[in-house]
């Protein structure tokens, strides 16, 4: 199993997003030099409380120059929103200057990020699908024309090419049965959102992983967990009690953009209806313990959590664990403590040498 860390970059209130960009920046520093293999940022837009991750790849050819191995991950593209031309030849630049060392995971969006975009919902799914095709002949072919309907070029040639042969490794996610299907047909990883437990999706994953096998691939689940680790119970509520709700809150705070009932029709009728469902407005009203309790959180002692992974691993299919260790205002000394107890007290019982 890989571990991994991932981050939304969510900016409380009154947090300078400079500031929060430099604690991210060192953090991945330090997630190199304590052992981890993969750090994953999103890509967002228009919400600060969920996530200012607008150009994950600037990030990461930075902070590139200041590591040596670990690998990085772009979790999601929202490719519907994006010109595949171009950024298939974003991508291999960052590749290039990250020296092969970039993930990227390809996706639909968020329901929220149309609008803002001034782009009909109902273009997300066609798009992807001819995004798709076009970032993979990009990456792969010297010269090619694609005639779609809504992508149409003639000869024309993507420089440069990726470092990575044919091309970086690609992961998806989301909650629809499709996407599931898709990613386990072409090999790519998926991700399991960060707030809903292996239960909610495992009828999404049964389709992945039957996917997986019927052509010939191995399953690659991301599961993506906020962690919380010290060696007393009292302590660790009390410096994360607050940053767990908002994490919470502020992943569920864009959806008051969707609240109309026309508006949530619209999410049901063009493949979004986990936005109109309520299950993130839900969470928002979960008590501490009743985060902990359905480990929507790994919140404990190193035992504990070492126990939850062990756990985990018997469903079969989890390529790797992505912590969240920098959620919801969350001081950056904590995300630091955070990344150093896991590295050291945790990650050591699944690669020999535990303490």
């Amino acid at each position: 199993m890989r571990f991994g860390i991932y981050c939304e970059m969510q900016a409380p209130p009154g947090k300078s997003h400079a500031e929060l960009t430099w604690e991210i920046f060192r953090q991945i520093e330090h997630a190199d030099q304590m052992g981890f293999d993969v750090y994953s940022v999103i890509d967002h837009h228009f919400f600060p409380k969920f996530s200012i991750s607008a150009n994950p790849l600037a990030l990461f050819t930075a902070v590139a120059q200041r590591t040596e191995r670990i690998r990085f991950r772009v979790a999601l593209f929202t490719l519907p929103l994006e010109n595949p031309m171009r950024l298939a030849g974003q991508i291999a630049e960052a590749d290039i200057l990250t020296n092969g060392r970039l993930e990227c995971g390809l996706g639909r969006g968020h329901a929220w990020l149309f609008e803002p975009s001034n782009m009909p919902l109902e273009e997300s799914r066609p798009r992807f699908d001819e995004a798709i095709e076009i970032l993979t002949r990009a990456w792969t072919e010297e010269k090619f024309s694609f005639e779609g309907r809504y992508y149409k070029v003639k000869d024309v040639t993507v420089v440069p090419k990726p470092l990575q042969k044919p091309h970086p490794r690609l992961f998806t996610g989301g909650t629809s049965d499709i996407t599931y299907q898709m990613a386990g047909e072409r090999g790519w990883g998926i991700f399991v959102p960060p707030l809903l437990p292996y239960s909610a999706l495992e009828g999404q994953l049964g389709v992945y992983k039957k996917a997986c096998a019927a052509h010939g691939h191995t399953p690659d689940i991301v599961y993506i967990r906020p962690v919380y680790l010290d060696e007393d119970e009292r302590q660790i509520r009390k410096e994360v009690e607050s940053a767990i709700y908002n994490f919470l809150a502020f992943n569920a705070a864009p959806i008051e953009s969707l609240q109309d009932e026309a508006k949530k029709a619209e999410l049901r009728e063009k493949g979004y209806g986990f936005y109109a469902s309520g299950a993130l407005e839900s969470l928002t009203q979960l008590t501490y313990d009743e985060i902990v309790g359905r480990e929507i959180g790994f919140i404990g002692t190193p035992r504990k959590v070492i126990s939850q992974i062990e756990k985990l691993q018997e469903v079969g299919g989890i390529g790797e664990l992505a912590i969240v260790s920098n959620f919801g205002g969350l001081d950056h000394w904590k995300s630091i403590k955070t990344q150093h107890l896991f590295a050291t007290k945790v990650m050591p019982a699944f690669r020999g040498n535990a303490t």
